[in-house]
């Protein structure tokens, strides 16, 4: 891969509760996000019928921002396609030798300069 990468945070499956978790409904899994976590680690907890893959719902992953995710996934086996599960926020998974890997490619926002 000829692309930078810059990490973003771990994600970790856990099985119990975390006091302030974040329901995503379309997904059905909860998440105790990465903007709470100094170090950026994500607390994942799945439903029974999340429809993610199992590899994802199991095993840890890490998460690369990068400036285009459907760059980031040519010619990788992607397991879940490119979506946006939050505003301004475009994210896709591929495996590498067992292990999910996360791309996110995040919108920036336009800086106006003043002339103030």
């Amino acid at each position: 891969m000829n692309m930078k990468l810059k990490y973003h945070h771990i994600g970790i499956p856990v099985t119990n509760p975390i006091d302030g978790e974040v329901y995503l409904k379309d997904l059905k899994f909860f998440h105790y996000g990465y903007k709470n976590s100094e170090y950026g680690i994500e607390w994942m907890r799945y439903e029974e019928n999340c429809p993610l893959p199992e590899i994802v719902k199991t095993i840890p992953h890490v998460a690369f921002e990068v400036d285009n995710v459907y760059e980031a996934i040519q010619g990788k086996k992607v397991i879940i396609e490119p979506n946006s599960p939050s505003e301004g926020t475009l994210v896709a998974f591929i495996e590498e030798n067992g292990a999910p890997i996360e791309f996110i490619q995040i919108a920036k926002k336009a800086v106006v300069m003043s002339d103030a």
